[in-house]
């Protein structure tokens, strides 16, 4: 049964301060266009993305804990070359089972939270 209800975005919690480390990550290495919050919420930290689909809001939390098991998947088109951009950057490449139909690996942000990326096959 639908009940109308869908996903607006999805929001990751980061530490205080960590909007740069949070840009490199999410904007340069995985290539997402950063989008402006709005004024009223730009006092609070953390930064916005657009992912092509639901939107990614880094939130700064005071009492962060990086998420090792909760995680956002990100489908891309190039798995390789990611894997290798991120393994460049110094982030850990952790393959797993392939989910059927995809292949993947996970990774962490700068900050221990997990990320999925995986392809179709």
């Amino acid at each position: 049964m639908n009940t109308g209800v869908a996903i607006h975005h999805v929001q990751v919690a980061v530490p205080a301060g960590g909007e740069a480390a949070a840009r490199s990550f999410y904007g340069v290495l995985l290539g997402l266009a950063e989008v402006a919050k709005p004024p009223g919420l730009v006092g609070g930290g953390g930064v916005w993305f657009d992912t092509g689909s639901v939107p990614l809001h880094l939130g700064v939390d005071p009492d962060f804990r990086p998420s090792r098991k909760g995680h956002v998947a990100f489908q891309v088109t190039d798995l390789e070359r990611i894997r290798e951009r991120v393994r460049a950057a110094g982030h850990p490449v952790n393959d797993d089972e392939a989910l059927p139909g995809y292949r993947r690996f996970y990774t962490d942000d700068p900050f221990g939270n997990r990320v999925e990326l995986l392809e179709p096959e």
